[in-house]
């Protein structure tokens, strides 16, 4: 039995291009940000190809360009000598808030070294993403995100896709992937990704983005539970705050 799944927040975020437009940018950040794109253009010219202009709803992955539009997070909690899993999200408008939100709920729930954060492919993005995004806004960082100095061991985060690597460094695995070969429900039966930035800006269904955003949470939480070899949390075990 795995009796520390309660000491874990999953969690997942959804960023867009911090502007609806390249247009909507001031003159400085159009500057900067076709600079970006040509770098971006040098590295990898069949992806970037377009205009800076055009190439604008790339911008959604870099946290100098983007913003949070919504951060999901699930609880492990036992009932009934079951798991249970409870999600919910902080989505809204007002980046702000939801950062503010956010980085309260970790503050309470990150006591001990033995809580994490346990996402895919947090590492090298979420993480980052939100803690750039927090400076960005004025937020000061908890102590659990103040990683700077610390030991491979010493910081709380559990990334499902370093665990699935095995120590291979060369390749990416999507979690609907990783949901596939595990036969677990896809969490990309709605929108993926690359519409947030549509649905956010376009038909402001911020709704939809959170059932999209928790249902990578709970695709997370069962893919972390089979690669311990645990029983997955039963579908009328999951609920959503």
């Amino acid at each position: 039995m795995l009796q520390s799944l309660d000491k874990i927040l999953f969690f997942d975020i959804e960023t867009a291009p911090s502007v609806a437009e390249f247009g909507l940018l001031n003159e400085g950040m159009q500057h900067l940000w076709t600079e970006k794109y040509g770098k971006l253009a040098d590295r990898n010219p069949e992806r970037y190809a377009q205009t800076a202009e055009k190439g604008w709803q790339e911008a959604g992955v870099y946290a100098e360009f983007a913003r949070v539009v919504c951060i999901s997070v699930g609880f492990c909690y036992r009932k009934d000598g079951a798991w249970h899993l409870r999600t919910k999200s902080f989505c809204s408008e007002d980046e702000h808030a939801i950062l503010t939100d956010f980085l309260e709920l970790l503050g309470r729930f990150m006591l001990t070294p033995y809580h994490n954060l346990c996402g895919h492919n947090i590492k090298e993005f979420d993480v980052p993403f939100v803690c750039r995004r927090a400076l960005i806004n004025g937020l000061t960082l908890p102590d659990c995100l103040q990683i700077a100095g610390k030991k491979p061991w010493e910081i709380p985060f559990i990334d499902t896709m370093e665990l699935w690597k095995f120590g291979d460094f060369k390749s990416y695995t999507a979690l609907k992937l990783l949901t596939a070969v595990f036969g677990i429900p896809t969490p990309k039966d709605d929108i993926d990704g690359s519409e947030v930035a549509r649905v956010f800006y376009e038909e402001k269904d911020l709704r939809r983005i959170s059932v999209y955003c928790q249902k990578d949470v709970v695709a997370t939480t069962q893919v972390f539970l089979r690669m311990k070899g645990e029983p997955l949390i039963a579908a009328e075990n999951i609920e959503s705050a």
